[in-house]
């Protein structure tokens, strides 16, 4: 059994470790563009939203803000770019020459050599609507399953947030890993692209959390003394199935293509890719919500979906990129028969929507882990779960 320090530095190199790097390194933000003290005309890229537009004879004035700082980024562009398309709210990716500014307004300038316009700005009011009064919220109100939806809407504002709180879910699982209460870390990132961005913000999370606690409470850690495993695995749902299915191993549920992964079957994978963290993605698009973001793939449809797995509890991590195109998101919703509800969520893919994905890390599940405690009701003062709601 290890000790925590050897942990700590097994970890530590781990991190350390040589990873592809999807974010280019010239990417700032606008507080650090703002910022910048090397003006030597260095290419960088800034993603943003728009908040005012000036278009004059032969240049066009932008200001793009990504929630970052409370000053907006002035962009200079020629009059040659469509500024038809470059209205207020609408996101943007813009690539240029950060230069020092000849106005007194501002220090610096990012001169565009390109502008791509990532998700319009529909700018027209929607109705009102009037809601009739049946209770204190006028609306039915239930207890939160997650607050990741409200997070979408503050991620077009802020780009990157997150939030840390008590969630509810009503599963009749009386098992050593479920709760009807327990508080769950959630992000939401605005401009990923692809899984692998988000599953390395997932994986350095994961990370730095566990290499602050051993760092800070070796003695607490090593009183339960729980192995971390440095190193991981990343394969999709159709490879788990695959591998399950040739296992000499008799499940109680049998796997098959299109079924959900039971607990059984994660306690198989980690232990067939030698018990450490793994990633599984593209999972079928029947099994996920309705804000995953469709593959296109086929015949067998998945969407881009990502759970990651740790030895002694399975799953640790569940995230998605979420759908952002208009028309695939409203298909989804009106043959859910959800359109109504959601059409606040829909519209947000009307007002400068971007490719955007985040996820979910339940906090007693992640002691579990780290403590290397088996039973997730020893993790939390006061256990709420089927049958048992005492305190």
């Amino acid at each position: 059994m290890l000790t925590a320090r050897y942990l700590l530095r097994a970890l530590r190199f781990c991190s350390s470790a040589p990873c592809p790097q999807h974010k280019p390194s010239a990417k700032l933000s606008v507080r650090d563009a703002l910022g910048a003290q090397n003006l030597s005309g260095e290419r960088v890229k800034v993603q943003g939203w728009i908040h005012s537009v000036r278009s004059q004879k032969e240049v066009l004035f932008l200001h793009v803000n990504d929630g970052s700082s409370l000053e907006s980024l002035q962009v200079v562009a020629d009059s040659s770019f469509d500024s038809r398309e470059l209205a207020f709210g609408s996101s943007v990716e813009v690539q240029g020459q950060l230069v020092k500014s000849p106005s007194r307004r501002q220090n610096v300038e990012l001169k565009a050599e390109k502008i791509e316009v990532i998700g319009n700005c529909d700018a027209k009011p929607s109705s009102k609507i009037k809601l009739p009064e049946e209770n204190f919220f006028n609306v039915p109100a239930f207890l939160t399953v997650s607050g990741q939806l409200h997070l979408e809407v503050m991620s077009g504002a802020f780009t990157q947030v997150f939030t840390f709180g008590p969630t509810f879910r009503a599963e009749n699982s009386q098992t050593r890993r479920h709760l009807a209460e327990f508080y769950m870390v959630e992000a939401e990132i605005s401009f990923v692209k692809s899984l692998q961005d988000l599953m390395q913000v997932m994986e350095e999370l994961f990370k730095a959390t566990t290499v602050m606690v051993l760092s800070n409470c070796p003695e607490d850690v090593e009183l339960c003394h729980k192995f971390i495993a440095p190193g991981q695995k990343d394969i999709s749902y159709t490879e788990a199935v695959e591998i399950l299915k040739q296992a000499s191993q008799n499940f109680t549920f049998t796997p098959e293509w299109g079924i959900d992964l039971q607990t059984e079957h994660e306690k198989y994978l980690l232990k067939h890719c030698g018990n450490i963290p793994v990633f599984i993605i593209n999972y079928p698009l029947a099994l996920k919500p309705f804000y995953m973001r469709d593959n296109g793939d086929g015949p067998q449809h998945t969407v881009a979906a990502v759970d990651l797995l740790v030895p002694g509890v399975g799953e640790l991590f569940g995230g998605s990129l979420r759908e952002e195109r208009y028309h695939v998101l409203e298909q989804r919703l009106a043959r859910s028969g959800l359109k109504e509800v959601y059409q606040w969520y829909l519209d947000l893919r009307r007002f400068g929507s971007v490719p955007h994905g985040g996820f979910g890390m339940g906090f007693e599940r992640y002691l579990q882990c780290i403590l290397g405690v088996e039973n997730i009701k020893d993790v939390i003062p006061f256990p709420r779960f089927t049958h048992s709601c005492l305190l």
